[in-house]
């Protein structure tokens, strides 16, 4: 017996009838009695009888149904083993981050993460920015990009890069000339920031909460670009990472400010369940993820 004919009869018991046998062959009816005649005649008894117009498998069509199963599992599991040798590992990554900043270096490393590894698809779960670690740990995703570490015993943290938040105001602002602001600086501004609750807003966390500061207002807008527009209207001010800001500086009358005299300073890490063993892929993917951010983005 052939490859076809055990396909045809797993399809005849799996789908039912004769008719969904035929769509999910895409054969045609007549093509399809044939080949069910072929295998009864290679086989030398009936493989269905049937009763009251459905089709019931004979004790010699449990046998070879059974064989089919056994057979057609192994040839799959055989071919996605010959693709993982010739095309390299497949699966899937889910990823989520703690702001929307972050998508926009994220999708152009996927991408080129994706050349080398085009079996591994990658999923940027959206849903679960802002609260990435709630999700890694109930396994809507598979790996959380966050500056704000929590203390779990289910979490393994590795280092992803570093980088600056300065302050983003028009080139009227008073704060233009500054080299640096302090928190009391923020007393009478208007603050624009991308989305409460401001506990997660890194310049609260790390500058004005630390100083017990409150802005005089505060605004949420979650678009980049319309916080930007109110900035150059010198309508507020809004933080942004250093490299983040630097493509809108070369068009924008905005300037950067510097918070501190040090520099507003904060680490990014990448989150994995700590008690999971994951796939290699996921493990290349770090490491690709680490020197290509470091290294061509080059952020510091």
């Amino acid at each position: 017996m052939e490859i076809r004919h055990l396909k045809l009869i797993k399809a005849i018991v799996e789908e039912g009838s004769i008719t969904k046998a035929i769509d999910k062959l895409h054969l045609t009816q007549s093509a399809l009695s044939h080949q069910l005649k072929e295998a009864e005649y290679q086989l030398g008894t009936a493989i269905f009888l049937r009763t009251n117009k459905k089709l019931v498998l004979t004790k010699a069509g449990e046998k070879i149904y059974e064989l089919a199963n056994e057979i057609l599992n192994k040839l799959t599991e055989t071919q996605t083993q010959i693709k993982q040798m010739v095309f390299g590992e497949y699966g899937e990554i889910r990823i989520s981050t703690e702001c929307f900043s972050s998508y926009h270096w994220l999708p152009s490393v996927l991408k080129q993460f994706h050349l080398l590894y085009p079996n591994v698809e990658l999923k940027i779960i959206t849903e679960a920015t802002h609260i990435p670690l709630q999700k890694l740990l109930d396994n809507t995703i598979d790996i959380a990009i966050v500056s704000d570490q929590i203390k779990d015993n289910h979490i393994k943290y590795t280092e992803l890069f570093q980088d600056e938040v300065v302050m983003v105001v028009s080139e009227n602002h008073p704060w233009a000339e500054k080299k640096y602001v302090i928190a009391e600086d923020f007393a009478e501004e208007h603050l624009i920031i991308h989305s409460l609750p401001m506990e997660t807003v890194t310049i609260h966390q790390f500058l004005l909460a630390p100083a017990k500061v409150s802005p005089k207002k505060i605004t949420p807008m979650p678009l980049t670009e319309a916080s930007l527009e109110m900035v150059k209207a010198d309508m507020g001010v809004m933080s942004m990472a250093k490299w983040a800001l630097l493509p809108y500086l070369q068009n924008n009358p905005v300037k950067a400010v510097k918070v501190g005299k040090n520099g507003l300073k904060r680490k990014h890490f990448i989150a994995t369940r700590a008690n999971e063993t994951y796939p290699a892929y996921f493990n290349h993917f770090i490491n690709f993820l680490q020197t290509e951010i470091n290294l061509q983005w080059n952020i510091k």
